[in-house]
């Protein structure tokens, strides 16, 4: 059922599918998609979300900290590589910039605007793309601080992620253990007996505990917003999450009004959220 996350091919295939079909109708309800459109994404994995845009005619820059899955996208879209309209770059991105910078000279044929000695480049991007990366993230409100320093002042970034109280907010897809894997909710136990659990089906407790550190809620996403004077221009609840239509062929279902204007609770029962910020 959750084979996605070890058939890698089969991941890429459904990431084109779900970006084209849900991610790219609810940027463009605000932000138009046009050809030359500087798109940067975060935690890009194997590229699977940005081969939409590139086919669009968008100039694509994807980050990731797994060479592995670079090597994937390298792989995968080599095509597009070599026609010079995308580039994948494997480091943090706190640490980034300047390769960033230098590969979006490449793509774009022109010269960054920042010195080599600065810290961080000018504004470069029009949309960036976290989708399944911010809940990863040990301190998001420091991430989108940072943000602010690669994107142009009338650009957007897109967030796609589960809330941390969801049935499956723990991301417990990624242990081995079939019951465990299918089993929701209990990543909310005590921390003590979650690892517990977590060690005695020899699971990947460092990954597991990463994500509940961070614990993102939507109250949480909406307040680091406001406190780094982002404006939210569009947001989307899911009840259930688009990517089930690939996963167990479920219809995506956008979560009752009733629910998603209850805080907290919302949180227990909504699958997926997609914003859509600026500043």
């Amino acid at each position: 059922m959750f084979d996605f996350h070890a058939d890698r091919r089969k991941y890429f295939d459904m990431q084109v599918s779900s970006t084209e079909k849900y991610v790219i109708p609810f940027i463009e309800g605000i932000f138009p998609i046009e050809a030359g459109t500087r798109v940067l994404e975060i935690g890009c994995g194997e590229g699977g979300v940005l081969k939409p845009f590139v086919d669009r005619g968008c100039r694509c820059i994807g980050i990731d900290l797994d060479p592995a899955r670079i090597e994937h996208a390298t792989a995968w879209l080599s095509a597009y590589l070599r026609e010079n309209r995308i580039r994948f770059v494997t480091k943090d991105i706190y640490l980034a910039a300047a390769e960033i910078g230098e590969a979006l000279d490449e793509i774009s044929g022109t010269t960054c605007a920042a010195s080599h000695e600065a810290r961080w480049p000018s504004p470069l991007f029009d949309i960036i793309i976290l989708k399944d990366t911010i809940e990863h993230i040990p301190d998001p409100s420091r991430l989108l601080a940072l943000l602010k320093t690669f994107l142009q002042p009338d650009g957007v970034i897109f967030f796609g992620f589960p809330p941390w109280q969801m049935p499956f907010g723990g991301h417990q897809q990624l242990c081995s253990n079939k019951w465990l894997s299918l089993l929701p909710y209990y990543h909310l136990l005590p921390l003590g007996l979650y690892k517990a659990i977590l060690r005695l089906f020899k699971e990947p407790v460092k990954d597991l505990l990463e994500i509940r550190e961070t614990g993102l809620s939507i109250e949480d996403f909406e307040r680091i917003t406001r406190k780094n004077d982002y404006t939210i221009v569009s947001k989307l609840h899911y009840l259930v999450n688009p990517i089930y239509e690939w996963k167990f062929g479920w219809k995506p279902r956008r979560q009752w009004p009733v629910i998603r204007d209850i805080p907290f609770l919302r949180n227990f029962v909504t699958s997926c959220v997609y914003y859509l910020i600026t500043y």
